[in-house]
């Protein structure tokens, strides 16, 4: 099939053998974009080339990939999409639904060039601003940074005797209760225990589910590098998280526990198993992902020694006067949040997706 044509088109750039150009990723560069990303220090998962694909077919949102080029070899990418919608509004965002984003270069001369494309296609898109999820938020002078959020990542102990001794003393006394509670884990193929898992633990958070399309075409788009651990009582699911893997990092993104997980400690359980099959595979990294301060989740990582690292976004204001508030901790969502929460399971489901796809 051939390539479809960009939306975008660079700007030219005077051509030397030192020149950087810019260009809109097209589909059959994949392969070698992913290679610089794998390469690159700055690049994490979230740089991948697949997340076009989930989010153009799982969201329908366009897509424009980014990459500076010196010699002819990939010196930078920077992945962006285009957000529409009521709560959004228009926004160019570097990465929608992922913690991390913006560029990733291998020169300063590559990450200006990128930048300068990226702020020239969000002026001819005419969207409300620029949102880059740098992970370190160094970006330059006239960017807003918002530190809404904390990230939580650190090295793995070398072994289980080490992991255990790593983990604050309060926290492992929980484990050791769960570890003792006839708890057992096992890696999935399917979704059929994670999705039901995972919808009814959001429904009760009252935030939208996404739809299990989008778990089966990140499965399917990362192969591998995506896959499924359950935590089991008996043959009763208790937990379940699908978790990514980029280098030598783990990362657990979508978990959710059912009602009975916080007594059998089956959370706690599901994270030190996550770990403790992570090292078995080779992994040295483990990143506990994003959470806001003064969140459960944020307090739940620092319970296990994990030491929290701002996660300041970097944003540009195009034809907004102001940002968007779109997080839950804002007191106007409260209302919409406790309505969610006494919908039906099976009637939130089946909207979950339609709105969700809004919230990036």
């Amino acid at each position: 099939m051939p390539d479809a044509p960009s939306q975008y088109a660079p700007p030219s750039h005077q051509r030397s053998d030192t020149a950087v150009a810019v260009h809109a990723l097209q589909l059959h560069e994949h392969a070698r974009w992913d290679d610089f990303v794998q390469a690159c220090p700055e690049a994490t998962f979230f740089h991948r080339a697949g997340w076009r694909t989930v989010l153009e077919q799982g969201f329908g949102h366009r897509c424009h990939f980014l990459y500076a080029e010196q010699q002819g070899d990939i010196c930078g990418v920077l992945p962006l999409a285009h957000m529409r919608g009521v709560l959004s509004g228009k926004a160019l965002v570097s990465l929608p639904f992922c913690v991390y984003g913006g560029v990733a270069a291998a020169n300063g001369t590559a990450r200006q060039a990128l930048l300068a494309a990226a702020q020239a296609l969000a002026r001819q898109l005419q969207v409300g601003h620029l949102e880059l999820r740098q992970r370190d938020g160094v970006v330059g002078s006239g960017w807003l940074a918002r530190p809404l959020y904390a990230t939580f990542r650190q090295p793995l102990p070398d072994d289980d005797d080490a992991a255990l001794l790593a983990i604050p003393r309060k926290q492992r006394a929980v484990l050791r209760k769960a570890m003792a509670s006839g708890l057992h884990s096992r890696l999935e193929d399917g979704l059929e225990h994670f999705f039901p898992l995972y919808a009814a633990s959001v429904h009760r958070l009252g935030t939208p589910v996404f739809a299990r399309r989008h778990f089966a075409l990140l499965r399917s788009t990362f192969g591998d590098d995506c896959d499924v651990l359950t935590v089991f009582q008996g043959e009763q699911v208790q937990a379940s998280v699908l978790q990514f893997y980029f280098r030598d990092e783990v990362l657990p993104y979508y978990g959710a526990g059912s009602v009975l997980a916080r007594s059998t400690g089956a959370n706690d359980f599901l994270y030190w198993e996550a770990m403790r099959r992570a090292r078995a595979r080779g992994v040295r990294r483990f990143d506990f992902g994003r959470s806001k301060a003064g969140t459960g989740a944020f307090d739940f990582k620092k319970n296990w020694g994990f030491a929290p690292q701002p996660l300041p976004y970097a944003y540009q204001l195009i034809r907004a006067a102001s940002l968007p508030e779109v997080n839950p901790l804002n007191p106007k969502y409260a209302l919409l949040i406790r309505a969610w929460r006494r919908l039906p399971l099976p009637l939130a489901n089946l909207l979950g997706p339609h709105i969700v796809r809004q919230l990036g």
